[in-house]
């Protein structure tokens, strides 16, 4: 279900990730400028601070929206490289948690006193996000189809499972082969 939902077992190739990232940072523009809108219209007379705009219901559904939207698209062009997004984003998302900690606790290894990251994370996620623009497809031939394993473990005249189905029977097997 999660696969699904949060783009896991869907793949979007170089072109249409470089899109769906423009449109989406389109309509994020958009909504922003309505809560901000909002915020002149509403808060002003009641001398709300910016912080305060920050915690309204209204603010963090949009937070949220976007974040999912975000780890959407950037899973399933995970995919599409030939990854297995299940490993790379968590292992993404604790590096940067591990940078910013780093980086509060560390102070002179911040890049600037407003800023909550190292330059070694700035690097890492720099050469990410180029990695997802300009890597090719990992299975240039037939986007559809799995490497042809037919040597191995599935045998040459059975459908081989999805990646995930595999995954799973690993791991309820103990991690044995």
């Amino acid at each position: 279900m999660l696969g699904f939902l949060f783009g896991l077992n869907a793949r979007m190739g170089r072109l249409q990730f470089f899109l769906a990232t423009i449109v989406l940072a389109i309509v994020m523009t958009g909504i922003c400028f309505f809560i901000a809108m909002f915020a002149l219209r509403h808060a002003m007379p009641t001398k709300m601070r910016p912080e305060e705009l920050l915690q309204t219901p209204v603010t963090i559904v949009a937070i949220v929206l976007f974040a999912a939207a975000s780890f959407t698209i950037q899973s399933m062009r995970i995919r599409d490289i030939g990854w297995d997004p299940v490993c790379v984003v968590p292992l993404w998302i604790a590096f940067m948690f591990v940078d910013r900690l780093l980086a509060t606790k560390f102070p002179a290894l911040a890049v600037g006193e407003e800023h909550q990251s190292t330059v070694i994370g700035g690097l890492v996620n720099l050469v990410l996000m180029l990695i997802l623009y300009f890597w090719p497809s990992g299975y240039a031939d037939d986007a559809g189809s799995a490497p042809d394993t037919s040597s191995g473990r599935w045998g040459g005249d059975t459908v081989r499972p999805s990646a995930a189905t595999d995954r799973f029977s690993r791991i309820s097997s103990g991690g044995r082969s």
